[in-house]
């Protein structure tokens, strides 16, 4: 199986829908940030505080590349898909979800998240500042986009149809 890949903005769901996903489809969910931190050995919020943002960054470049080759369902952290490079590895491996929930719910769930360094040292404009620059590229870096306003498990439905009908060849 080739892997999809969940991209979106911080709180959009991913997590929630890889593992439904997963579990519909019979396949592993990885999500990409607990990779990083197990295979960093330290906490994301560490990994910020001791190297900085850029060198997470690298990380998870480094954690898409690893999962290029393996199947299952990979829900991406936040600014996993922003980079070209990352866009890139992600659709030629295998098919890219964003999902794509409005910025209020996302707020909701993130504010105050001392796991999300991002979001717990940001002001609500300044998120929405970077929800609306990290939009467009989630588009531009994924084959198909679904509404987050669904609940999760026809989220995961509609990603099973699309993938049973996907063009692997089309990355």
């Amino acid at each position: 199986m080739r892997p999809i890949f969940l991209c979106g903005f911080m709180g959009c769901g991913k997590s929630t829908v890889g593992k439904i996903l997963a579990k519909k489809m019979g396949c592993q969910c990885v999500d990409l940030d607990k990779y990083i931190e197990n295979t960093a050995g330290m906490s994301i919020p560490e990994i910020f505080d001791k190297y900085g943002e850029e060198h997470f960054r690298k990380l998870e470049t480094e954690a898409l590349a690893a999962f290029a080759d393996i199947g299952g369902v990979v829900a991406t952290g936040g600014g996993a898909l922003l980079s070209e490079e990352n866009g890139n590895v992600a659709k030629r491996s295998g098919m890219v979800v964003f999902i794509d929930t409005y910025f209020n719910t996302c707020y909701g769930r993130i504010k105050n998240d001392p796991n999300r360094p991002i979001a717990y040292n940001s002001t609500r404009e300044q998120l929405l500042e970077r929800f609306d620059y990290r939009r467009p590229l989630y588009l531009a870096h994924s084959h198909y986009v679904i509404s987050g306003g669904y609940p999760p498990i026809v989220i995961a439905s509609k990603i099973q149809k699309l993938y049973k009908r996907f063009d692997f060849g089309q990355g």
